[in-house]
Parts: structure tokens; C-alpha cells; sequence
């Protein structure tokens, strides 16, 4: 019988003290045994480093890294990722929550699938603050609206894809090394860059819940001048680079007219400029 391989759960906490422990337990209580997990704390400034600290008083296989000045999500993935040893990788954000069978699904489906499969993803239960459901991933994205197989040229045209509920295998975040650290958030780019060499699995369950705050990313996203419009922006360049049929440009320059609207909507009228600029590139 083959060894199961190992999987490296990484998670990421930036002044997480509130949900930090729920999230590393979910990882502890997992049904598959074979799992290293990481801790990058990202220079919080609340007591998060205690929390964590407590917990590996508990369970001392557990490796932390605590960072001495914040680097944003991609950088600290990358020092998390560089430490690393399994064959199957988890980006975990300390505010979310596993549930138990998610690691043992998703190894098992994306071995049966083959090696062409470089990424599971799946449902998600949407969570608040207090941990109260919300609903799910796929109350606005059916499981009958979600393409699997080759994604490249639907993950430029819409959004489908729960970040949190991706396993990646090594080797794509080996082929891409690692997040693109130029950039303020990293799934988009994750997705057109991996997209373009492997497939992507779809389990239609949930198998991770989602916690969705007002202080997130996500709410920053939308807001004239934040580096995440401009890392969108950064990551159409690279797709123009990257496709290689019509139909590819064709989604791109949808993309791009959306991503305008955006701008003209936020004002921020600099960069709609540089998507008109990219517009015209795309369209020789």
C-alpha cells in the first residue's frame, strides 16, 4: 500500500487572536494524518502571537514563523511556502474554518483524477464575525454554472472560484514560484497563471466555511487608488501575454470593459486610461 502523501496546510494570520485558534484546531482535527502546518503570523499587532504560542504548547509539531514587519498576504505565503515539504498544499487563512474530511477528499479526488489536475476547489458555508452562517459559495454560484477541465479562458471572463477552498498540488506552486509578490492580493493571478498549464477539480460540497468580515480585502477592493484595482490591472497585462487563441482575447476584452466600468465608477480615471491603453492592445 502506498504511503498517503503529505500535505502542507500554510496559514496565514494578520491580527486573527479571535478565530486563530478555531481555524489551526480545524487543521489538528482533520481525518487525514499525514499534514504539516505552518503558522505565518504577519506582524499582528494584537495578541494573536500568544494564542498561537499557546496552542503549540499543545501540539508541538506544529511550525511557526512570526514575521517582524508586515509583507502582505503573497510575501508571507512565500516564506510559509519555502519552509514546506508536502506534495499537496493549502493556502489557509486564520479566519476560516476546515472541516474535518477536507484534506482526505481532496487528496483522494485529485490523485483519482491524475496529474493533468493541478488544483482541487469546492462549495464553501459563508460565515460572519461570530461564526453564524450566511449561506453559501453556491447560492450565487450554482455547482450546474462551474467549468472544470481547462478553466483558463472562464477564470478571465467571470468569478467562480472560493479561494479558500483550493488544494494545489506542489508542483504548480513550484512551476509558478510561488505568489507574485509585486502584487497586493493573489488569487486572480493564481488562477490565469496555473490555469494556463493545468486543470482544475470541482467538488460540488462544502468542505470549508468562508468567514466574511468587514475589515477584509475583499471590502477594500473597491476603493479609488487601492493597490488591489492596480494588481487587477497587473494581472490583465500578464493574460494578454499569456493567451493564445481569439476566444481568450475575446474573454480578456470583456474582462477589460468591466474592469473599466469599475474605474469610471470609483473615479479613478488614471487607470481606466491604462485599461483603455490595454484595450487597444489587445484588440490589434
Amino acid at each position: 500500500m502506498m504511503p498517503s502523501p503529505l500535505v502542507s496546510v500554510i496559514c496565514l494570520s494578520y491580527n486573527h487572536a479571535s478565530f486563530v485558534e478555531e481555524a489551526i484546531r480545524s487543521i489538528l482535527d482533520q481525518t487525514y494524518s499525514e499534514v504539516e502546518l505552518i503558522v505565518v503570523d504577519d506582524a499582528s499587532t494584537d495578541n494573536s502571537v500568544s494564542v498561537i504560542e499557546n496552542i503549540i504548547t499543545q501540539n508541538g509539531d506544529i511550525k511557526f514563523i512570526k514575521l517582524n514587519r508586515n509583507v502582505g498576504n503573497c510575501t508571507a505565503f512565500n516564506i510559509g511556502f519555502a519552509q514546506s515539504r508536502g506534495e499537496f498544499v493549502i493556502d489557509f487563512a486564520a479566519d476560516d474554518v476546515l472541516l474535518p474530511q477536507r484534506i482526505e477528499e481532496g487528496v483522494n479526488a485529485l490523485m483519482e483524477a491524475g496529474s493533468e489536475f493541478g488544483v482541487q476547489f469546492s462549495d464553501a458555508a459563508i460565515i460572519d464575525k461570530s461564526g453564524d452562517a450566511l449561506g453559501f459559495h453556491s447560492d450565487k454560484y450554482p455547482h450546474s454554472s462551474i467549468p472544470q477541465g481547462d478553466i483558463y479562458k472562464e477564470v478571465i471572463h467571470r468569478y467562480f472560484i472560493c479561494g479558500a477552498s483550493m488544494l494545489v498540488r506542489r508542483e504548480v506552486m513550484e512551476m509558478l514560484n510561488g505568489y507574485d509578490e509585486k502584487l497586493a492580493y493573489e488569487d486572480f493571478d493564481f488562477w490565469v497563471r496555473s490555469a494556463r498549464r493545468y486543470k482544475y477539480l470541482y467538488l460540488p460540497k462544502v468542505m470549508v466555511k468562508k468567514r466574511v468580515l468587514k475589515d477584509s480585502m475583499v471590502s477594500r477592493q473597491f476603493i479609488k487608488g487601492s493597490s488591489q484595482l492596480r494588481s487587477t490591472y497587473e494581472v490583465c497585462r500578464k493574460i494578454n501575454s499569456l493567451n493564445e487563441t481569439e476566444e481568450e482575447d475575446k474573454a480578456l476584452r470583456s474582462r477589460i470593459r468591466y474592469e473599466i466600468k469599475v474605474c469610471l465608477l470609483l473615479f479613478d480615471f488614471s487607470l481606466a486610461a491604462d485599461y483603455f491603453r490595454l484595450l487597444r492592445e489587445v484588440s490589434v
